[in-house]
């Protein structure tokens, strides 16, 4: 499994967080149907998209859900040994670290903002990729409100995906089959690719195959405020959220709510733009 961002990011956070990291835990944590999201006792709340197909595999035995650790028995462990079930197999183990690990990267922006990376709150990340019309879009996942607006524009668009069934009606002829990375990825002008790619351990190689002058979009709440990793393995643009009432947001995940039920209310859309592109994009 290639974990390299979510491996550098971790290191990252131990080296900005020092002082303060040991006393740092674990307040609360939902696993949602959509989306699992952790609150940490310094305030700061972070999310990752729930590994639904997990979930369904383990549904008879999940009796521990990270290191170890059974259900009701989060609250209060450290937030820093908990957001290493990031580097775990595949679970709700392994999305409550994602969960728990953003959640220290927003810490972490907080403190010692990325000098290569500009901050703006309340931006899509689709108009942040400030796609122009001639440009070849392939976008990989299933991103619902990037095909609509996408669709909405009548812009040209692939979406490698792997299960189709995902899918509209009016988006099949968008359709081809994930496979067809190696092929279709080099040839875009612009790649958005949905932040749930680093939870099936697929980031690292899909950022690898883009072009030179790509410019290259990482989006989704799974996508953390620390942008170092992201950068450097090629992205231009990380789209996230920053959860601005975490209690509120955690209620909406448990009880089964998504991002339009917590965008705009307990959540807020914020980019992170390197700052090399940053004079193509409109403020």
């Amino acid at each position: 499994m290639n974990h390299s961002i979510l491996r550098d990011t971790l290191e990252a956070i131990g080296e900005i967080l020092a002082p303060e990291l040991d006393r740092i835990t674990v307040e609360r944590a939902v696993v949602g149907v959509f989306f699992t999201g952790v609150k940490l006792s310094n305030g700061i709340a972070g999310a990752c998209a729930t590994p639904i197909e997990t979930v369904r595999e383990t549904f008879c035995c999940a009796s521990a859900v990270a290191g170890g650790r059974s259900p009701g028995n989060l609250s209060g462990c450290p937030a820093f040994a908990l957001a290493g079930e990031a580097l775990g197999p595949n679970g709700l183990g392994r999305g409550l670290g994602i969960a728990a690990l953003n959640a220290l990267a927003d810490a972490c922006w907080r403190r010692r903002p990325y000098p290569e990376a500009e901050l703006r709150i309340g931006v899509d990340a689709l108009d942040a990729a400030a796609i122009r019309p001639a440009d070849k879009v392939v976008v990989v996942g299933a991103f619902v409100p990037f095909l609509r607006a996408l669709k909405q524009r009548r812009q040209p668009f692939l979406v490698l995906e792997q299960n189709p069934a995902t899918l509209k009606a009016d988006e099949m002829p968008f359709f081809r089959p994930a496979e067809e990375a190696r092929t279709l990825i080099p040839e875009a002008d612009v790649v958005l690719i949905t932040g749930s790619t680093l939870v099936n351990d697929t980031l690292e190689d899909l950022l690898a195959l883009a072009k030179p002058g790509a410019r290259v979009t990482v989006v989704g709440p799974t996508v953390g405020l620390l942008p170092d990793a992201f950068l450097r393995c090629g992205a231009d643009i990380l789209g996230s959220v920053r959860i601005t009432e975490p209690d509120a947001f955690l209620d909406v995940l448990a009880e089964g709510g998504g991002a339009p039920d917590f965008l705009g209310r307990s959540a807020q859309k914020v980019v992170l733009v390197r700052r090399s592109v940053t004079p193509a994009i409109a403020a």
